[in-house]
């Protein structure tokens, strides 16, 4: 496969290595009822090398406008990219401004091998579920998970509907008929991970050890809720003290009245369907396991795909830690459990590098928890949770690789831990099963 500089081969077509950006500011308009948005967006961009042309990632929505550092610039939009051409070079190491003013009906953005991301309407409303192609959908972006930002957002919307966002509410002022919510994220973020939802949702304070909120449909359904998210203070407190202090300002749970095939993670927020509210394992593992994604794939990102390990094997384990810690089944009772069913398994994927068609795959999932559970058997308890925690603490707001933590983890153990690694993430076999 041939890709263009600066994209990621699991996602081609997508990113520029040319420049970098270093904050969105982005002002929306949104008509619920027409699925209309209006958008301005404003990136204050780097130069990473000589920069003659440059291009955004912007999906169907159309294009305007677009400056360059205030004055006016030939652009071009075609299949996704939006070409911008400065009135002179950008020498490297040149901050710049790019301003576009786009406008539309935005859709997922869809792709024959990743399925579809993004901007999608609801019954009575929309969410984002950008990861990992979907950012472009709905503001104009350098989307490339290496490339992180701060973002500021200013959203209009009919003012009997909420607006969240993932950041931290700063201002909200209410019109006739309109309210516009502003929103800031300090913590750099990647645009896979920057979300809007927007509905009719009753907003809970919850008491907790960080600021936390739940978005929950109207009418409610608290015995349902109860069953399967009454206890995110309780994990919020665990998984602080297992991997460390929560990255963010506070977090929020969505659970958006329509069902929702799958939990959706973003930065300081989760969103959840109507359907997950049930006293059932298998939704409050998912709650544990987009709550643990704030540690793992949101403040610590990949920076190319073939690491999504570092994301999903890391919270489906803290899944397995929180059923023990909850009073369900050890986290050793998981092990064995997961351990068996993969070994019925084929065993025809690299969990260290799957590929783009099976990158969700869940041996993914199961063999990088698996992993890490290993790794805690090899070096004990104390320095296997001392590691996550400077994990964390290290690289919060940055970007990582597998060859990161294999560094991070010999360094933490004090010997080299490659072989290991090898076994559990790049052999074809399937290890024996890992016993504390």
């Amino acid at each position: 496969m041939t890709v263009p500089a600066g994209t990621d081969p699991y996602v081609p077509g997508h990113g520029d290595a040319s420049y970098s950006v270093g904050h969105y500011d982005l002002h929306l308009g949104y008509k619920v009822d027409r699925n209309r948005l209006d958008g301005d967006a404003t990136l204050f961009c780097e130069a990473r090398g000589d920069v003659t042309a440059l291009e955004l990632d912007l999906h169907t929505l159309r294009p305007s406008k677009v400056f360059v550092d205030g004055r006016p610039v030939r652009h071009q939009h075609r299949r996704g990219r939006l070409v911008v051409r400065p009135p002179r070079r950008i020498p490297a190491g040149v901050e710049f401004e790019v301003r576009v003013r786009y406008a539309g009906n935005p859709r997922p953005v869809r792709s024959r091998i990743l399925g579809t991301a993004g901007w999608e309407e609801l019954e009575d409303g929309v969410l984002v579920a950008s990861q990992p192609h979907g950012a472009p959908s709905w503001f104009p972006c350098n989307d490339r998970p290496d490339d992180k930002a701060t973002y500021s957002l200013t959203l209009t919307a009919a003012s009997d509907y909420q607006v969240a966002f993932t950041g931290e509410l700063v201002d909200r002022r209410r019109g006739a008929s309109s309210a516009t919510w502003m929103y800031e994220q300090e913590v750099p973020m990647a645009t896979y991970l920057a979300a809007v939802q927007i509905g009719r949702y009753d907003v809970t304070e919850l008491e907790a050890p960080v600021p936390m909120r739940s978005l929950t449909p109207q009418p409610p359904d608290s015995a349902g809720y109860d069953a399967a998210f009454g206890r995110q203070p309780e994990m919020m407190a665990y998984f602080q003290d297992a991997f460390g202090p929560y990255p963010f300002p506070s977090y929020t749970c969505v659970i958006t009245h329509d069902d929702l095939e799958i939990p959706l993670e973003s930065q300081g927020m989760s969103t959840f369907g109507r359907n997950f509210m049930a006293d059932d394992w298998d939704c409050v593992r998912l709650v544990a396991h987009e709550m643990a994604h704030q540690w793992f794939g949101n403040a610590v990102t990949l920076g190319a795909w073939r690491d999504i390990w570092l994301h999903e094997g890391f919270a489906c384990y803290a899944e397995w830690l929180w059923s023990e810690q909850s009073g369900a089944a050890s986290t050793q009772t998981r092990v064995d459990h997961h351990h068996a069913r993969l070994s019925e398994l084929d065993e025809d994927l690299v969990i260290g590098d799957p590929g783009p068609r099976l990158m969700f795959d869940d041996r993914v999932y199961k063999r990088g928890a698996l992993t890490l559970h290993a790794l805690r058997c090899e070096v004990g308890d104390t320095t296997f949770f001392r590691l996550l925690r400077t994990w964390v603490e290290q690289h919060v707001g940055g970007t990582v690789s597998t060859r990161d933590f294999v560094a991070h983890t010999s360094a933490a153990a004090g010997r080299d831990l490659t072989a290991l690694f090898d076994a559990w993430l790049y052999g074809a076999g399937l290890p024996p099963v890992p016993k504390l």
